[in-house]
């Protein structure tokens, strides 16, 4: 085993993580409501030793499409909502992890301390919650906002909203439940301390009505690779999920990851970067070949145009074969992955047609076809040239694209000594990971940039 194991995640999306894998005569068209599959998936998941299961989420069908006509092309409308999930999946399971998106735009922090610590308890220390600030102009208008409130006002909320959540997890200490039947008191009153936050998003005096989660706190990911989204992640942080296309651009954000966390007083080692991969495995080169192309040729453009709307504009009666036209200016929502997208348009001379097969194809991520051995050559050139400290697994589709994860690629990256054999730890999603409970806040030391987190 490598004195640094890859950590792995299963990045389940929707009906697949191909925008068109459900169109494949051998997927399961409708996975995303298969409760018995999704049993079946963390079943092998936790059989493989994979570190968790990842769910991105949103309140909304989120789309630029033009028309319901339009819209009728997409797969990705009728999904369930993850922390449901996860509760019926924790029972189930003993060591997978499980980590959803949950969004600081369109919640309330009282709300989300009390259901992610109810999941750790329920799990026994194994959930993580992503924090997203969310992107779409649907998610607005279904909370009864006109708008998308600003990107820097989003992340700003995110900020103040995790402090919350976190003081609310630090309601009681550890030790705080004494349940003396004797004497009668049920808690310590010396061990419990409300929050009492005023702030400028929020007021929330407290105390949670819970006891402190499992893990301390559960684990916390984020998403944003803008200017504010990493320096949010590399503040409050164990994971930092990316889009990387490439492994040149994949490491350096690797290393603006860890600089930025060493420079704020954090151990760099204690934040993670994951970035997304889909893999599509063969049993030789050519077939794997033939498969990416087939899913590519099966995403129509009524589906894929909508995928450029917001950084190319309406492409509606151009030539698909043709040049892309100039990027529209950086708008409110995805602003890094606009300008990945411009860049990779603009470096690689992209047409209207492979652009938006490719962002159909993974949604920005690394896609990577071959044999298993292939892909995990490519997964230890990055993992082993610093790029990455692990990836999340994205299967292309349902069923059959996870079993080949399963089956073919993960017990290949265990051969090379990659990808662990058994669980760490004492039975959390920290434990596994490698990451230690963060200690009650009253219990930390006050030097400057201590990494609550550790």
């Amino acid at each position: 085993m490598a004195a640094r194991p890859m950590k792995l995640g299963l990045n389940i999306v929707a009906n697949g993580a191909h925008a068109a894998g459900w169109r494949l005569p051998e997927a399961k068209a409708d996975a995303a409501l298969d409760f018995e599959l999704w049993t079946m998936l963390a079943t092998r998941a936790e059989t493989a030793c994979l570190h968790f299961m990842f769910w991105a989420d949103g309140a909304a069908i989120r789309h630029n499409a033009p028309s319901q006509e339009a819209l009728a092309y997409l797969a990705r409308i009728d999904v369930w909502e993850p922390l449901t999930v996860i509760g019926a999946l924790a029972a189930l399971t003993k060591r997978l992890g499980f980590i959803a998106s949950v969004s600081t735009t369109f919640n309330e922090p009282y709300h989300v301390a009390r259901k992610l610590a109810s999941l750790d308890h329920i799990s026994k220390g194994r959930v993580g919650w992503n924090v997203v600030t969310s992107w779409s102009e649907q998610e607005a208008r279904n909370f009864g906002r006109a708008a998308l409130m600003p990107h820097a006002q989003r992340y700003a909320r995110a900020e103040e909203f995790v402090d919350v959540v976190t003081a609310l997890w630090d309601s009681f200490e550890d030790d705080a439940f004494i349940r003396d039947k004797a004497s009668g008191r049920y808690f310590d009153a010396d061990k419990l301390h409300p929050p009492g936050h005023a702030g400028r998003h929020f007021a929330v005096e407290g105390p949670l009505n819970i006891a402190r989660p499992v893990q301390g706190y559960p684990i916390i990911a984020q998403a944003g690779s803008s200017g504010p989204g990493q320096a949010l992640g590399t503040r409050i942080a164990d994971i930092i999920y990316t889009a990387q296309k490439d492994k040149a651009a994949a490491a350096a954000f690797y290393r603006a990851i860890k600089a930025q966390a060493a420079s704020i007083g954090r151990d760099p080692a204690r934040v993670l970067v994951m970035p997304g991969i889909l893999p599509i495995i063969g049993a030789t080169r050519r077939q794997a070949a033939d498969r990416f192309e087939a899913l590519q040729e099966l995403v129509p453009p009524a589906l894929g145009l909508p995928l450029l709307k917001a950084s190319f504009g309406d492409l509606a009666g151009l030539d698909l074969d043709g040049p892309l036209p100039p990027p529209l200016p950086e708008s409110n929502a995805l602003k890094s992955e606009h300008a990945a997208l411009v860049r990779l348009a603009a470096a690689e001379g992209m047409t209207i047609r492979k652009l938006y097969q490719i962002l159909a194809g993974a949604s920005g991520h690394y896609i990577v076809h071959g044999t298993a051995s292939d892909v995990a050559d490519r997964m230890q050139d990055w993992f082993e040239g610093e790029a990455c400290d692990g990836f999340n697994l994205m299967p292309a589709w349902l069923p059959g694209a996870a079993f080949d994860l399963f089956d073919q690629l993960v017990p290949e990256l265990q051969r090379r000594g990659l990808a662990q054999t058994a669980y760490a730890g004492d039975g959390t999603l920290r434990g596994s990971l490698g990451l230690p409970r963060p200690p009650h806040r009253r219990h930390r030391s006050s030097a400057p940039g201590e990494d609550r987190n550790a």
